[in-house]
């Protein structure tokens, strides 16, 4: 079996559509053969609605309205990126779809373990009645695979294909958010707070152990660099994009 090896980029925050345009890159990236990992922060809390919901959603709410907002490329519902570490992993076909089980699970069962490593004990949901929620809050919404902690949700991902490549990008809710007071984050729950670098790296160490694959240390490149500003300034920020719904 050929050795498989993953570039992870660094750990970088940035605001909204820049985030959307790196993992719209990564995602390009595995089409052609490269898979890719990185985690990431947000310059400024930001809403993000799934591609699927309408823009009017996030006026519901005055707090959430007030925040500047992207449309992601992947489905899901709304989030609220504030004191959460986010990730995007990207895979080329050969990758996508492996036996056993999906990506979802893979990941959350992964970062269930590092979590618990660093005396934050979440578990996988199993699914019940007592899921639906009328919210638009992803973090309100219960799905097999999500983790929670104490009853509460603070994992949860979404996925989006393209050529047969897959990007699955998820959040991990560090704390709670103002802008969000419903919503405990790790260190509300389980009263640690956890590092964002220190958690990336032992999520990276994981997975190259759990795959066998070489998780090597890399940088954008230049075309990548000029695709992501384009992608940013003539998609991410422009409402064809995010109330094209």
């Amino acid at each position: 079996m050929a050795r498989v090896i993953c570039r992870v980029l660094p750990y970088a925050v940035a605001e909204g559509p820049r985030n959307m345009a790196a993992d719209e890159a990564l995602l390009a990236a595995a089409a052609g053969g490269n898979p890719g990992l990185r985690f990431y922060g947000w310059s400024l809390p930001t809403l993000s609605l799934g591609y699927f919901q309408p823009s009017a959603l996030r006026r519901q709410d005055p707090a959430l309205a007030a925040l500047p907002y992207v449309r992601r490329p992947s489905g899901g519902m709304t989030l609220v990126h504030h004191h959460e570490l986010t990730y995007a992993l990207a895979l080329p076909p050969a990758l996508a779809a492996p036996p056993g089980r999906p990506w979802l699970v893979r990941v959350h069962q992964l970062l269930a373990e590092v979590l618990a490593g660093q005396g934050v004990p979440v578990r996988l949901h199993t699914p019940s009645p007592g899921d639906d929620s009328p919210s638009p809050l992803c973090f309100h919404h219960f799905t097999a695979g999500d983790l929670t902690l104490a009853g509460a949700k603070v994992v949860g991902s979404a996925q989006r294909k393209t050529r047969g490549a897959l990007l699955q990008h998820g959040g991990i809710l560090l704390a709670r958010s103002p802008f969000t007071p419903t919503l405990p984050g790790v260190r509300d729950l389980a009263g640690v707070t956890l590092d964002p670098t220190s958690l990336s790296r032992a999520v990276i160490a994981a997975l190259g152990a759990a795959t066998g694959w070489d998780m090597t240390d890399g940088q954008w490149q230049l075309d990548e660099l000029h695709a992501m500003n384009a992608a940013a300034l003539g998609k991410f920020t422009r409402p064809e994009w995010n109330d094209r719904r």
